[in-house]
């Protein structure tokens, strides 16, 4: 019998397994990161956030446009025996029949740059003595009122400073979610390459291990080899399918993971494409830092956590003293009718101040305020600290990225050196050179080479989508991932 027959058999089933794969749906590491950010239940919940905060954004900005609003209630009617104070003092209960309602039509302008409110007025009060026969309307024709809180906290204007900032943080944060996502999805993407990579070494080693089996047996029967030796390829063979077993095992947990991930809904069998070919470029880390603090959500953060410490101080400091300016003015009138409130309407003027200051609380005053200032030190110093842990990070992840493309060059150059010894010590196994022990051993060789290029593509993929995420540029296409007017 030809030596290289079984060989050329396990050629022949390499094809046809080949041929099934190449009728599967074919998808590249490009392919599997757009589905995730498009479709994947990671994007939508992302998409959903970005979203809630839009509107949450849009709820403050409302908070200082003008409120009009009509307010009042409906014709009430009672009827009762109540007290009622005579001239000389005495007291007698009469009955009591009427019906009442009030109406008002009100502007209402918060004041952003002092806290204030001012207000625009108009309202109606129709009365009915019904008992008496009798009818009275009175109101204001107009009222114009400025509620103004002095040597306050004005909220207003740090709502302002600080809701902005949060509305712009979460604008970067999606963008950094979507880099997340990308990075997960190239992490899923591997697993599933890698179980790939694990079931064709399995099928391999077993169509070999299969015909060195026979090869032994044959040689076991002229009386060239031994029994041990028998043994031990048998031995080879049986691991070899149960390897088998397990590697489908592996590539249907892993497809589930990455299924499930995408949001896929069918069990629609499909291939990952290696992506051997990785994009070429450098990163400067000076540039990655100056990227990092123009564009990350972090730095957003930084700064709005900085006003909310400022903010606590504020506001402690403006609790010590409580006052109020109230003033108003209009014209009111009352009559027998609606066109009597319009004929010669009276003035209407208030102003007062109203106070409150503590004169003893036994330093409460004094201990919020320095808990206040003592809390902003310590965010300052937290800040300060987060800041470093962020810049350390990026360094780390740039100085390792330098290696990550000699590390793809080196282990791609071992697969091709191991791939080769192997063929050349099967070569010497079936003349007689070396025996079942060697070729096991470059067998072994090669198929580790293989997975330490599958690592190494991996790990570069996943570190390209973490330096994207960390700095949100992409250094590959030298582009912004976001800018202000997104």
């Amino acid at each position: 019998m030809n030596k290289n027959y079984p060989f050329f058999l396990t050629f022949i089933v390499c094809l046809l397994l080949n041929s099934t794969i190449q009728a599967q749906n074919k998808f590249t590491i490009e392919d599997v990161i757009a589905r995730a950010r498009a479709e994947s239940p990671s994007s939508k919940r992302t998409q959903t956030t970005k979203e809630t905060r839009y509107w949450e954004y849009r709820t403050f900005r409302a908070r200082y446009n003008p409120q009009l609003a009509i307010s009042g209630f409906a014709p009430t009617y009672s009827l009762s025996f109540q007290q009622i104070i005579q001239p000389d003092g005495t007291k007698l209960f009469q009955p009591i029949n009427q019906t009442n309602s009030y109406t008002n039509l009100g502007l209402l302008q918060p004041i952003r740059w002092t806290g204030g409110t001012i207000s625009a007025n108009t309202n109606f009060n129709y009365f009915t003595d019904i008992a008496r026969n009798s009818k009275s309307w009175n109101g204001n024709i107009y009222n114009v009122r400025l509620d103004q809180p002095l040597y306050a906290y004005n909220a207003f204007k740090w709502d302002r400073l600080t809701l902005s900032l949060k509305f712009e943080e979460s604008k970067r944060e999606y963008v950094e979610q979507l880099e997340f996502i990308s990075q997960n999805a190239a992490d899923f993407f591997f697993q599933v390459i890698r179980a790939q990579i694990d079931e064709q070494i399995a099928r391999f080693n077993l169509a070999n291990n299969d015909t060195i089996f026979k090869i032994e047996q044959g040689r076991y029967n002229i009386g060239t080899t031994s029994k041990d030796k028998l043994l031990q390829v048998e031995l080879q063979l049986l691991k070899s399918k149960q390897d088998v077993a397990q590697a489908r095992i592996n590539i249907q947990n892993a497809s589930l993971s990455l299924r499930i991930y995408l949001g896929f809904k069918n069990d629609e069998p499909f291939e990952l494409i290696l992506p051997e070919i990785v994009p070429l470029f450098d990163v400067n880390l000076d540039e990655a830092l100056k990227y990092a603090r123009q564009n990350r959500a972090a730095y957003v953060a930084f700064e709005r956590r900085r006003i909310e410490a400022e903010s606590d101080v504020a506001r402690a400091k403006g609790s010590r003293l409580s006052s109020t300016l109230t003033a108003s003015y209009g014209l009111n009138n009352a009559g027998f009718s609606v066109g009597d409130l319009y004929t010669n309407p009276q003035q209407q003027q208030q102003f007062n101040v109203g106070f409150n200051i503590p004169i003893l609380n036994w330093g409460r005053n004094k201990a919020t305020m320095q808990t206040a200032i003592a809390n902003k030190k310590l965010n300052d110093y937290t800040i300060a600290q987060d800041e470093i842990t962020i810049e350390q990070e990026i360094i780390t992840q740039v100085r390792q990225f330098e290696l990550l493309r000699l590390q793809i060059e080196i282990t791609k150059k071992s697969d091709e050196v191991a791939r080769e010894r192997y063929n050349v010590a099967q070569n010497r196994y079936l003349i007689g050179k070396i025996d079942i022990t060697n070729l096991n051993i470059a067998l072994t060789e090669k198929d580790n080479a293989k997975r330490n290029y599958l690592e190494a593509l991996r790990t570069f993929w996943t570190s390209y989508f973490a330096l994207r995420r960390l700095t949100l540029f992409d250094f590959a296409e030298n582009r912004l991932l976001y800018t202000q007017n997104e």
